[in-house]
């Protein structure tokens, strides 16, 4: 199992990518951590996790910083910065300083799970060790790209499905889409648009209310809390 360490400073969000991580086979979350402060002292305790999924902007210092001082005191392991920071210089930052993968907020459980599992081919093919003629490494670099995230269908907007996302991730209970628009400022047809495309692909699950006509009225709950 490849152990990992997700670090993010939105306890909410760690949580909903802790259990994105859990889903796919082969991973294992060993712990969470909300500051750079948090973070280093989880990676120089026993046992270090194998991957650490990075976000950038944290209370005390930058993801960034914290892989550099990862490098500074010989910690070698592998980052892929899950962070909104989209700026081409955090990105190159991110490449110097050794990131493997860099995927930008809001993604879904579809661009996480590609990631990982273009990681989780990259340890194997690392795995046999030996010599590399050209087209092995050619092999061990191509492990590293990841297809492009596929979670939108073309005509839906990442801005958008986010508003929608943090509004069930922060809900107290199922919402209807009524309630989605309001809290959203969206329009009812579109929340109702982007709910059904969250419970198609798992991230949020219908439930049904009745009242008093019988009717039932359509609500949807935040998949990890359902």
């Amino acid at each position: 199992m490849i152990e990992v360490l997700v670090v993010d400073d939105d306890v909410r969000v760690a949580r909903v990518n802790a259990a994105y991580v859990a889903k796919v086979p082969g991973f294992v979350v060993t712990g969470e951590a909300h500051s750079a402060a948090e973070a280093l002292a989880r990676l120089e305790a026993a046992p270090r996790p194998d991957l650490v999924l990075m976000d950038h902007y944290l209370p005390d210092e930058t993801g960034l910083a914290v892989v550099r001082e990862m490098r500074r005191r010989g910690l070698q392991t592998d980052v892929i910065m899950v962070t909104a920071a989209r700026d081409v210089s955090t990105v190159q930052a991110a490449m110097r300083h050794g990131a493997l993968q860099y995927l930008v907020k809001p993604f879904a459980f579809a661009g996480l799970r590609a990631k990982l599992e273009a990681y989780a081919e990259l340890r194997r093919t690392l795995d046999g060790g030996g010599e590399a003629e050209q087209a092995e490494v050619d092999r061990i670099f191509g492990a590293l790209s990841a297809p492009s995230d596929p979670q939108l269908p073309k005509g839906h907007s990442p801005t958008t499905a986010e508003l929608v996302r943090r509004a069930l991730m922060n809900a107290d209970g199922p919402l209807s889409a009524q309630e989605i628009a309001e809290r959203t400022g969206v329009s009812r047809q579109t929340a109702q648009r982007y709910l059904k495309l969250l419970e198609r692909t798992g991230r949020a699950t219908l439930t049904l209310k009745y009242g008093d006509a019988g009717r039932p009225e359509h609500r949807y709950v935040w998949a990890t809390r359902a």
